[in-house]
């Protein structure tokens, strides 16, 4: 029976998950039990190169002894397989010990098994190591099992590559004489999760680390600074704060309104620069002075009973550590973050902004739990950022080299030169590839010519930025809780208008899908005291929110309403759990139009209003809600998740969280079917959107409209492009019609 090679690409491709949860020999010892199982072989090896000490080690195997393991090695070109790594080809042999480079290990357990076939591990111009399999010269390899093995050495080269890294960098750190991996100089990895993509490799600073004592680190201070000293510095601190505002409402007009105004507004106000100048005409020495006043303020913000003026201790923080910086000539706290990897324990989206503003290279959490909204704006913001339960790394120096790999969701500090050589590799590679993504231009047809809309999700309006508007067909989710988070207050109707007019005008007559507020869960205000629940993800979220502040939803509203006047305007409401619901979020939209009307507004008076299908119980009435809805959109992400109860952000269980459960795919397809009898349009703006295993089935079950964020348009274009509807409705009736996961796995990877 011939070897289903395709099948057990898929099958390794889950290997990767395992990193995270297994350790380097587990992963290692269940790869090669799994391309024994497929290969049909009585023995599979993994070897792996270390170029270092130029040998190849044994570091895995089925079929042979035990022992053999870290015991067997070899020099390129000793062996069969030394000879494939140096030769960088294929070896099969019917029988192994003809060939002259056989090199025999009788304790192995290999005697009997001598049809042998040896494939080099490669990454680029790298040599990862040796995939060997084995078995009775009954049964020899022959052409499509060659094939097979180097599909399959191809696939787990990355993942090898990671391991064998850090194999041979653990290896070297414990022979560096006992040294602490916790030391200043010595090697250490984290592993992390990756919340927006990129690689970086800068000093780190720790954010509240380092500086976490603030104003205290200049008590020391043995100068003697003048009162005309603290004047230029006060107006050299205005300005570059001045300076940095500007630069962030250039480039992120949306969301980066008055961010750093606290800070601004503390200068003019007389009781705080003030006091510290009188302090100064009476004799007290500058740095002393401002210091003083800030710990008089920090002590009457911290005892606030009021949680909105305590969340301003950190402003004044940050800003008395930039006034004593500038007065002492000290590095700014510009300077201090520009070009560099910040810790944090904790950061908001006004943080995030404030430190892109800044220029820091990339970030990390050190929170241990995945906050969705930090992570959508550093992918807004293509700002490299993990998330890591890690908290000792708040005590590491500050300016300790750090290589972030947010691709992989990986950590190194203090890396070795072998490190950095194959990271330069991967950027140069990663660098290339980037920049040679075509997008197909205008717009979306299948193969056989079926017209498919591709719109944008936005988080930010800067994200319009990065695709021509005529590559899309308008936007299908904004997501407008950034303008809410990222400030220190709720933005108020003309202010949310201003933005909302903005995305319109971009769009030239396209249509602007506009979410409303979707906060609670892992999106918290900074400003406003949602109330601790045990479960925020079923608590007070999303437009359970909205019509708890009607006077808050009524702002949002009128501002989307006027900003829409003359467009093509649709209004979405998130987590609808009954037509109930949605009737009365409809009926706050009609509501306002009459407020509008009555006070001479110019609004859009006809705007589409529709929902987002997340919460499983709008399955049982989908006839109903299609009946009252002007569109649909699949938010598959919560759909998924709350369909068969698995958080996606625990790793524990995201293995479970499957995309192509039966119960999600038939739920897609009822969607689809009474949207279809209601005569109305349903889109998809999850992330199986932005898959390309998934775009048959969607099509196949009726959705015409796509929408994702910039980065993936580009490639699901392409995959749309090579697509037969007939085709699609194939496959989506074929995975429709079974109950099986294993089933459905096998017809999306194409092996049955």
């Amino acid at each position: 029976m011939p070897v289903d090679h395709i099948k057990m690409l898929c099958d390794i491709s889950d290997l990767n998950s395992l990193l995270s949860e297994k350790t380097f020999t587990d992963c290692l010892q269940k790869a090669v039990e799994m391309v024994s199982s497929h290969m049909k072989a009585d023995i599979c090896s993994i070897y792996l190169y270390d170029e270092a000490y130029n040998v190849l080690t044994l570091k895995a195997s089925k079929g042979l002894s035990p022992d053999s393991v870290n015991r067997i090695k070899l020099k390129p070109g000793e062996g069969i397989a030394g000879t494939a790594l140096v030769e960088m080809r294929s070896i099969a042999e019917v029988n192994a010990r003809s060939n002259p480079s056989f090199k025999s290990y009788p304790d192995s357990g290999e005697a009997g098994f001598d049809a042998y076939l040896a494939v080099p591990i490669l990454r680029g111009r790298f040599k990862i190591g040796v995939l060997v399999v084995q078995r009775n010269s009954s049964r020899p390899f022959v052409e499509h099992d060659i094939m097979a093995l180097q599909a399959t050495a191809s696939q787990l080269a990355a993942m090898l590559e990671h391991i064998n890294l850090l194999m041979i960098t653990d290896t070297a750190s414990s022979k560096r004489h006992g040294a602490s991996r916790s030391g200043t100089s010595s090697y250490r990895f984290v592993k992390a999760k990756s919340a927006s993509g990129g690689i970086k490799f800068a000093p780190a600073v720790i954010k509240n680390g380092v500086r976490r004592h603030g104003p205290a680190l200049f008590k020391g201070s043995g100068s003697r600074h003048t009162l005309e000293e603290f004047e230029n510095a006060a107006r050299s601190t205005e300005s570059q704060l001045e300076d940095l505002q500007k630069k962030v409402e250039e480039k992120l007009s949306d969301a980066a309104s008055l961010i750093f105004a606290s800070h601004i507004l503390m200068l003019k106000d007389e009781a705080f620069l003030g006091g510290m100048r009188r302090l100064i005409e009476g004799g007290t020495e500058p740095v002393k002075a401002v210091i003083a006043v800030f710990e008089k303020y920090k002590r009457i913000f911290s005892q606030s009973p009021n949680h909105l003026i305590r969340e301003k201790v950190q402003d004044i923080e940050d800003l008395t550590v930039r006034l004593l910086d500038n007065l002492t000539q000290s590095e700014t706290e510009e300077t201090a973050y520009e070009g560099k990897i910040v810790i944090a324990s904790e950061l908001f989206p006004s943080d995030l902004l404030k430190l892109s503003a800044e220029g820091i290279a990339g970030a990390v959490l050190v929170s241990g739990g995945v906050t969705s909204h930090v992570g959508i704006l550093a992918r807004s913001l293509r700002l490299p950022l993990v998330i890591v339960d890690e908290p000792d790394l708040m005590n590491i120096p500050g300016d300790t080299p750090i290589l972030l790999d947010a691709d992989m969701g990986n950590i190194y500090l203090n890396p070795g030169v072998d490190i950095l050589d194959r990271f330069s590799e991967r950027l140069k590679e990663k660098t290339g590839a980037d920049s040679t993504i075509d997008i197909i231009p205008g717009s979306c047809f299948t193969a056989d010519g079926t017209r498919v809309f591709i719109r944008l999700n936005i988080n930010l309006l800067s994200d319009l930025s990065q695709l021509n508007i005529d590559d899309f067909d308008g936007v299908g989710l904004y997501r407008t809780e950034f303008p809410f988070m990222i400030r220190n207050g709720f933005p108020s109707e003309e202010e949310q208008f201003f933005i909302y007019k903005k995305l319109i005008d971009g769009l030239d007559g396209r249509p602007a899908t506009i979410r409303t507020l979707d906060i609670g869960g892992d999106k918290v205000l900074s400003y406003y005291d949602l109330q601790k629940e045990d479960n925020p993800f079923l608590g007070m979220r999303s437009v359970r929110f909205s019509l708890a502040h009607i006077d808050i939803f009524k702002q949002q509203i009128r501002a989307i309403l006027r900003a829409g006047h003359g467009s093509d305007l649709r209004i979405m409401f998130p987590m609808i759990s009954s037509l109930d619901e949605y009737l009365r979020a409809r009926n706050v939209v009609e509501s306002c139009m009459d407020e509008l009307s009555a006070n001479s507004y110019q609004f859009n008076t006809s705007p589409k209003i529709g929902m987002m299908i997340e919460i499983p119980s709008l399955i049982g009435i989908i006839d109903e809600m299609a009946a009252e809805t002007d569109f649909m959109s699949i938010g598959t992400n919560d759909l998924i998740q709350y369909t068969i109860a698995v958080d996606r952000t625990n790793e524990k269980v995201s293995d479970m969280y499957l995309p192509h459960h039966p119960s999600i795919l038939r739920s897609i397809a009822r969607i689809s079917e009474a949207c279809s009898r209601a005569g109305i349009e349903v889109s998809v703006c999850g992330d199986m959107a932005n898959r390309e295993k998934y775009i048959p089935f969607l099509l196949g079950v009726g959705i015409s409209s796509l929408s994702m964020d910039a980065v993936y348009i580009p490639r699901i274009k392409k995959e749309v492009g090579t697509l037969s509807m007939k085709e699609c409705a194939r496959i989506a009736e074929r995975l429709l019609s079974t109950g099986r996961i294993s089933e459905i796995e096998s017809i999306l990877n194409g092996t049955v």
